[in-house]
Protein backbone atom coordinates (compact mmCIF):
# COMPACT_ATOMS: atom_id res chain seq x y z
CA UNK A 1 0.00 0.00 0.00
CA UNK A 2 1.08 3.58 -0.16
CA UNK A 3 0.24 5.83 2.66
CA UNK A 4 -1.81 4.84 5.51
CA UNK A 5 -5.15 6.42 6.03
CA UNK A 6 -6.59 6.16 9.48
CA UNK A 7 -9.37 3.86 8.15
CA UNK A 8 -6.55 1.34 7.45
CA UNK A 9 -3.67 1.42 9.80
CA UNK A 10 -2.90 -1.18 12.18
CA UNK A 11 -1.45 0.25 16.25
CA UNK A 12 0.99 -2.04 17.30
CA UNK A 13 -1.78 -2.97 20.32
CA UNK A 14 -4.19 -4.29 17.48
CA UNK A 15 -2.25 -7.15 15.80
CA UNK A 16 -2.76 -9.85 19.17
CA UNK A 17 -6.09 -9.10 19.43
CA UNK A 18 -6.69 -9.68 15.36
CA UNK A 19 -4.22 -13.06 16.15
CA UNK A 20 -6.43 -14.31 18.87
CA UNK A 21 -9.91 -13.12 18.76
CA UNK A 22 -10.35 -13.48 14.45
CA UNK A 23 -7.09 -15.21 12.64
CA UNK A 24 -8.69 -18.55 14.10
CA UNK A 25 -12.45 -18.19 13.14
CA UNK A 26 -12.22 -15.69 9.92
CA UNK A 27 -9.09 -16.02 7.94
CA UNK A 28 -7.31 -19.75 9.12
CA UNK A 29 -10.07 -21.25 6.84
CA UNK A 30 -9.33 -19.30 3.92
CA UNK A 31 -5.24 -19.93 4.59
CA UNK A 32 -5.77 -23.65 5.08
CA UNK A 33 -7.24 -23.55 1.43
CA UNK A 34 -5.14 -21.45 -0.58
CA UNK A 35 -1.80 -22.14 0.77
CA UNK A 36 -3.26 -26.03 -0.54
CA UNK A 37 -3.98 -24.10 -4.05
CA UNK A 38 -0.59 -22.63 -3.56
CA UNK A 39 1.40 -25.75 -3.02
CA UNK A 40 -0.03 -28.06 -6.04
CA UNK A 41 1.41 -25.41 -7.84
CA UNK A 42 5.03 -26.75 -6.88
CA UNK A 43 6.59 -23.53 -6.44
CA UNK A 44 10.39 -22.42 -5.45
CA UNK A 45 10.30 -19.23 -4.22
CA UNK A 46 6.63 -17.65 -2.91
CA UNK A 47 6.17 -13.82 -2.01
CA UNK A 48 3.28 -13.18 0.17
CA UNK A 49 1.85 -9.99 0.07
CA UNK A 50 0.28 -8.44 2.68
CA UNK A 51 0.93 -11.12 5.45
CA UNK A 52 -0.51 -9.98 8.47
CA UNK A 53 0.47 -11.87 11.74
CA UNK A 54 1.41 -14.24 8.94
CA UNK A 55 -1.88 -16.90 9.23
CA UNK A 56 -1.37 -17.97 5.44
CA UNK A 57 2.69 -17.35 5.94
CA UNK A 58 2.32 -20.43 8.36
CA UNK A 59 -0.30 -22.47 6.17
CA UNK A 60 2.31 -22.05 2.94
CA UNK A 61 5.50 -23.18 5.33
CA UNK A 62 3.49 -26.14 6.09
CA UNK A 63 1.98 -26.79 2.81
CA UNK A 64 4.91 -26.71 0.88
CA UNK A 65 8.23 -27.03 3.45
CA UNK A 66 10.18 -26.85 0.25
CA UNK A 67 9.53 -23.46 -0.83
CA UNK A 68 11.41 -19.95 0.16
CA UNK A 69 8.91 -18.19 1.54
CA UNK A 70 9.25 -14.43 2.00
CA UNK A 71 6.25 -12.12 3.59
CA UNK A 72 5.77 -8.41 3.36
CA UNK A 73 3.54 -6.09 5.11
CA UNK A 74 3.68 -2.14 4.61
CA UNK A 75 2.87 -2.47 8.46
CA UNK A 76 5.69 -3.06 11.07
CA UNK A 77 3.43 -3.97 13.47
CA UNK A 78 2.47 -6.59 11.59
CA UNK A 79 5.67 -7.51 10.08
CA UNK A 80 7.06 -7.48 13.42
CA UNK A 81 4.34 -9.80 14.78
CA UNK A 82 4.20 -12.24 12.25
CA UNK A 83 8.10 -12.41 12.29
CA UNK A 84 7.89 -14.11 15.74
CA UNK A 85 4.92 -16.37 14.75
CA UNK A 86 6.45 -17.67 11.65
CA UNK A 87 10.18 -17.66 11.73
CA UNK A 88 11.27 -19.97 9.31
CA UNK A 89 9.74 -17.39 6.64
CA UNK A 90 11.52 -14.26 5.63
CA UNK A 91 10.16 -10.92 6.79
CA UNK A 92 10.31 -7.40 4.95
CA UNK A 93 8.50 -4.24 5.39
CA UNK A 94 7.43 -3.65 1.64
CA UNK A 95 4.76 -1.74 -0.08
CA UNK A 96 2.79 -3.46 -2.51
CA UNK A 97 2.99 -0.66 -5.11
CA UNK A 98 7.11 -0.45 -5.13
CA UNK A 99 8.15 -3.89 -3.81
CA UNK A 100 11.96 -3.90 -3.23
CA UNK A 101 12.73 -6.93 -5.27
CA UNK A 102 14.65 -7.93 -8.57
CA UNK A 103 12.38 -8.24 -11.65
CA UNK A 104 11.39 -12.24 -11.95
CA UNK A 105 12.82 -13.00 -8.58
CA UNK A 106 9.74 -15.75 -7.86
CA UNK A 107 7.88 -18.05 -9.20
CA UNK A 108 4.65 -17.53 -7.11
CA UNK A 109 3.00 -14.51 -5.75
CA UNK A 110 -0.02 -14.62 -3.11
CA UNK A 111 -1.75 -12.50 -1.12
CA UNK A 112 -4.68 -13.67 1.23
CA UNK A 113 -7.62 -10.61 1.71
CA UNK A 114 -4.80 -7.86 1.10
CA UNK A 115 -5.42 -6.43 -2.44
CA UNK A 116 -8.32 -4.75 -1.28
CA UNK A 117 -6.26 -2.48 0.66
CA UNK A 118 -4.26 -1.31 -1.89
CA UNK A 119 -5.00 2.26 -3.40
CA UNK A 120 -3.54 1.64 -6.54
CA UNK A 121 -4.63 -2.05 -7.78
CA UNK A 122 -3.88 -2.09 -11.50
CA UNK A 123 0.01 -0.48 -10.21
CA UNK A 124 0.35 -3.39 -7.28
CA UNK A 125 -0.68 -6.16 -10.05
CA UNK A 126 1.69 -4.40 -12.26
CA UNK A 127 4.62 -4.54 -9.54
CA UNK A 128 3.66 -8.10 -8.96
CA UNK A 129 3.94 -9.20 -12.89
CA UNK A 130 7.31 -7.58 -12.46
CA UNK A 131 8.67 -9.67 -9.76
CA UNK A 132 6.86 -12.59 -11.72
CA UNK A 133 9.87 -14.95 -13.74
CA UNK A 134 8.05 -15.59 -17.09
CA UNK A 135 5.06 -17.94 -16.71
CA UNK A 136 4.89 -17.39 -12.86
CA UNK A 137 1.70 -17.48 -10.86
CA UNK A 138 -0.34 -14.78 -8.85
CA UNK A 139 -2.89 -16.52 -6.04
CA UNK A 140 -4.96 -14.36 -3.95
CA UNK A 141 -8.27 -14.13 -2.16
CA UNK A 142 -10.69 -11.23 -1.93
CA UNK A 143 -13.99 -11.00 0.22
CA UNK A 144 -17.45 -11.05 -1.27
CA UNK A 145 -20.27 -8.47 -0.77
CA UNK A 146 -20.79 -7.59 2.79
CA UNK A 147 -23.86 -9.26 2.82
CA UNK A 148 -22.49 -12.74 2.27
CA UNK A 149 -20.07 -12.63 5.10
CA UNK A 150 -22.20 -13.50 8.14
CA UNK A 151 -19.73 -12.24 10.88
CA UNK A 152 -19.61 -8.88 9.37
CA UNK A 153 -22.40 -8.07 8.43
CA UNK A 154 -23.83 -8.98 12.08
CA UNK A 155 -20.60 -5.90 12.97
CA UNK A 156 -21.54 -3.52 10.17
CA UNK A 157 -25.67 -3.96 12.00
CA UNK A 158 -23.99 -3.28 15.10
CA UNK A 159 -21.98 -0.46 14.43
CA UNK A 160 -25.28 0.70 13.07
CA UNK A 161 -27.08 0.77 16.16
CA UNK A 162 -24.28 2.41 18.08
CA UNK A 163 -23.97 5.09 15.39
CA UNK A 164 -27.32 5.44 13.62
CA UNK A 165 -26.23 9.20 12.03
CA UNK A 166 -23.06 8.50 11.21
CA UNK A 167 -21.43 4.90 11.45
CA UNK A 168 -17.97 3.77 10.18
CA UNK A 169 -17.74 2.71 7.33
CA UNK A 170 -14.13 0.80 7.00
CA UNK A 171 -15.96 -3.39 6.00
CA UNK A 172 -18.66 -1.65 3.64
CA UNK A 173 -15.88 0.26 1.80
CA UNK A 174 -12.49 -1.39 2.45
CA UNK A 175 -12.51 -5.43 3.12
CA UNK A 176 -15.53 -5.83 1.03
CA UNK A 177 -14.89 -3.00 -1.25
CA UNK A 178 -13.77 -5.03 -4.29
CA UNK A 179 -16.16 -7.38 -4.47
CA UNK A 180 -17.23 -7.63 -8.29
CA UNK A 181 -15.02 -10.28 -9.62
CA UNK A 182 -15.09 -8.53 -13.33
CA UNK A 183 -13.38 -5.90 -11.81
CA UNK A 184 -11.01 -7.57 -10.12
CA UNK A 185 -10.38 -9.44 -13.59
CA UNK A 186 -10.24 -6.22 -15.48
CA UNK A 187 -7.80 -5.23 -13.34
CA UNK A 188 -5.36 -7.96 -13.52
CA UNK A 189 -5.84 -7.67 -17.80
CA UNK A 190 -4.92 -4.37 -17.40
CA UNK A 191 -1.71 -5.18 -15.37
CA UNK A 192 -0.79 -7.35 -18.31
CA UNK A 193 -1.87 -10.82 -16.46
CA UNK A 194 -3.85 -13.79 -17.84
CA UNK A 195 -6.52 -14.68 -16.02
CA UNK A 196 -6.67 -18.70 -15.58
CA UNK A 197 -9.23 -19.31 -12.48
CA UNK A 198 -12.03 -17.04 -10.99
CA UNK A 199 -13.99 -19.05 -8.52
CA UNK A 200 -16.57 -18.13 -5.48
CA UNK A 201 -15.42 -19.78 -2.32
CA UNK A 202 -17.76 -20.52 0.96
CA UNK A 203 -16.30 -21.32 3.95
CA UNK A 204 -17.76 -22.28 7.23
CA UNK A 205 -16.01 -19.71 10.36
CA UNK A 206 -16.68 -21.05 13.87
CA UNK A 207 -16.37 -19.01 16.96
CA UNK A 208 -16.85 -19.85 20.52
CA UNK A 209 -18.98 -16.77 21.44
CA UNK A 210 -20.08 -14.01 19.53
CA UNK A 211 -18.15 -11.49 22.07
CA UNK A 212 -15.37 -12.78 21.21
CA UNK A 213 -15.51 -11.41 17.79
CA UNK A 214 -16.81 -8.60 18.82
CA UNK A 215 -13.72 -7.70 20.70
CA UNK A 216 -11.62 -8.66 17.83
CA UNK A 217 -13.52 -6.40 15.81
CA UNK A 218 -13.47 -3.77 17.73
CA UNK A 219 -10.29 -3.98 18.93
CA UNK A 220 -7.82 -5.64 16.87
CA UNK A 221 -8.77 -4.00 13.24
CA UNK A 222 -8.48 -0.26 11.67
CA UNK A 223 -12.41 0.44 12.84
CA UNK A 224 -11.18 0.99 16.61
CA UNK A 225 -9.90 3.91 15.65
CA UNK A 226 -13.19 5.06 14.23
CA UNK A 227 -14.87 4.21 17.15
CA UNK A 228 -12.64 5.40 19.61
CA UNK A 229 -13.48 9.04 17.52
CA UNK A 230 -17.04 8.88 17.51
CA UNK A 231 -18.37 7.88 21.17
CA UNK A 232 -17.90 5.77 24.79
CA UNK A 233 -15.65 2.74 23.87
CA UNK A 234 -18.41 0.93 27.03
CA UNK A 235 -21.59 2.13 25.20
CA UNK A 236 -20.44 1.20 22.09
CA UNK A 237 -19.02 -2.26 22.29
CA UNK A 238 -22.78 -3.29 24.66
CA UNK A 239 -24.94 -1.76 21.09
CA UNK A 240 -22.55 -4.00 18.91
CA UNK A 241 -22.14 -7.00 21.00
CA UNK A 242 -26.25 -6.98 21.41
CA UNK A 243 -27.29 -6.78 17.32
CA UNK A 244 -24.54 -9.49 16.95
CA UNK A 245 -26.09 -11.36 19.14
CA UNK A 246 -29.52 -10.84 18.41
CA UNK A 247 -28.43 -11.90 14.85
CA UNK A 248 -25.47 -14.62 15.41
CA UNK A 249 -26.73 -15.79 19.27
CA UNK A 250 -24.15 -15.89 21.86
CA UNK A 251 -22.11 -18.89 20.60
CA UNK A 252 -20.92 -20.94 19.78
CA UNK A 253 -21.36 -19.74 16.27
CA UNK A 254 -21.39 -21.55 12.80
CA UNK A 255 -22.05 -18.97 9.96
CA UNK A 256 -20.92 -18.77 6.24
CA UNK A 257 -18.33 -16.36 4.84
CA UNK A 258 -17.82 -15.91 1.00
CA UNK A 259 -14.68 -14.66 -0.94
CA UNK A 260 -13.39 -15.07 -4.58
CA UNK A 261 -10.02 -16.62 -5.79
CA UNK A 262 -8.51 -15.59 -7.92
CA UNK A 263 -5.36 -16.83 -10.25
CA UNK A 264 -3.28 -15.62 -13.02
CA UNK A 265 -0.24 -15.96 -15.30
CA UNK A 266 2.01 -13.43 -15.95
CA UNK A 267 3.58 -13.34 -19.60
CA UNK A 268 5.73 -15.98 -20.76
CA UNK A 269 6.38 -19.44 -20.96
CA UNK A 270 5.08 -21.46 -17.86
CA UNK A 271 7.67 -23.34 -15.96
CA UNK A 272 5.60 -26.36 -15.55
CA UNK A 273 2.46 -27.53 -16.28
CA UNK A 274 -0.70 -27.22 -13.61
CA UNK A 275 -1.72 -30.49 -11.87
CA UNK A 276 -5.24 -30.97 -12.91
CA UNK A 277 -7.03 -30.24 -9.96
CA UNK A 278 -5.40 -26.97 -10.08
CA UNK A 279 -7.41 -25.75 -12.95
Amino acid sequence: MTGTPADRSWSRSMPEAYERCLVPVVFEPFAKDLAARAAALRPGRVLELAAGTGVLTRALLAAAPAAEVTATDLNEAMVAFGAARAPDAVWRRADAQRLPFPDGDFDLVVCQFGVMFFPGRVEAFTEVRRVLAPGGRFLFTTWGPLGTHAFEAALQAGLERAFPADPPRFFPTVPHGYADPAVVAADLTAAGFAVEDGRELTLQGRAASTADLATGYLTGTPVRAAVEERGDGAEVRAAVLAEMTARLGPGPVTAPMTAYVFRAAAPGRATRDLPDDTR
